[in-house]
């Protein structure tokens, strides 16, 4: 993909609630400002961390990669994968408050789909869901015996 592919005039032609994941680094296919322009009720998420709905990696490899290393996984595998993006979901749904967001919480919707990549919250509930998956499917190495204290 490229800056700038996805025109205002594409984006008007769009079905209603249009979902546009625009992300090309650093300058996004359409920019969320120009795609807000034509079509207010546009759902958007850019791999920009000025915008909201940051769709980046980091969300989730950090926290993949404690889950493996906590079990000592010797593989990680579609279920841990799975895993993660279960707990992500998870969190979409629950608001955040304002101590994790600035000035305001955050709850699910247009402007909030998924949680930020440095939302504190993701290793408290990613790690222990892809440790369990790791066990779960054989290729933990030191399981955890008390998840409550993990």
């Amino acid at each position: 993909s490229a800056a700038g592919i996805l025109t205002k005039e594409m984006v008007k032609e769009m079905a209603e609630n249009p979902i546009i994941f625009a992300l090309a680094n650093p300058d996004p296919e359409i920019l969320p400002e120009h795609a807000h322009e034509v079509r207010p009720d546009v759902i958007m998420a850019t791999g920009r961390s000025d915008y909201p709905n940051q769709v980046n990696n980091a969300l989730c490899f950090p926290y993949i990669f404690r889950g493996a290393l906590d079990v000592g996984a010797t593989t990680i595998n579609e279920e841990m994968k799975i895993a993660c993006v279960h707990a992500i979901a998870r969190m979409a749904h629950v608001e955040a408050d304002a101590a994790t967001y600035g000035e305001k919480s955050a709850s699910f919707g247009r402007d909030y789909l998924i949680p930020r990549p440095l939302d504190q919250r993701l290793i408290l509930e990613i790690a222990p869901a892809v440790a369990k998956a790791a066990i779960d499917s054989g290729v933990a190495t030191r399981p955890i015996e008390d998840f409550s204290a993990y």
